[in-house]
């Protein structure tokens, strides 16, 4: 497994999600039943447990005043649990580029400088701050796309609303000790 350290994490975190309307942030893993860690990371109520970077595109909207959670919806464990289905590492990585801008697609890819293999290692940079045991989860689907994995060659992108915006993608990292949440709207 790669190591990474703050810099190259944080590097790699702005530059990917920099046109996106992200959310993305890590907090501690207190449960062993990791959804319940869930709720107060999207409401912004746990700091980082190594202080590095959280990206919040939305921290200034007007329609946080009195709702710390927006865009995403307040929602108990037990709604956002049927809603997260794991998949394996290479979709996670994947799908981590796909949120790099609305539509949740690898065309999105387009935009940047870098080749599809420099993205793909910053992807793999932000995953490696989790381990190699970590576990991956979203509320992302592809139609026809076999259990716990996720192929961007098929059209037809679903996934299970979590936010209040027209589109809300995510991913979930769990580690042992660590819960990431890596998300993106579109309205």
């Amino acid at each position: 497994m790669l190591s990474v350290d703050q810099a190259s994490w944080d590097t790699a975190v702005r530059h990917l999600y920099r046109d996106a309307v992200a959310y993305i942030a890590t907090g501690p893993r207190d449960h062993e039943d990791w959804v319940l860690d869930v709720p107060p990371l999207m409401a912004r109520a746990v700091p980082d447990p190594r202080g590095w970077a959280r990206v919040d595109d939305t921290a200034q909207a007007p329609e946080r005043e009195g709702w710390p959670a927006y865009p995403f919806a307040v929602h108990p464990p037990e709604y956002i649990a049927p809603r997260l289905k794991e998949i394996d590492r290479d979709s996670a990585e994947d799908l981590l580029l796909a949120l790099t801008e609305a539509g949740c697609t690898l065309a999105n890819l387009q935009y940047f400088e870098e080749s599809p293999e420099e993205l793909r290692a910053m992807a793999r940079t932000i995953l490696a701050r989790y381990g190699d045991k970590a576990t991956y989860h979203t509320n992302v689907s592809k139609q026809g796309s076999p259990p716990g994995t996720l192929d961007f060659a098929l059209e037809g992108l679903g996934y299970s609303p979590l936010g209040v915006l027209m589109e809300d993608c995510g991913l979930v990292v769990v580690s042992d000790t660590e819960v990431g949440l890596f998300w993106t709207f579109a309205d």
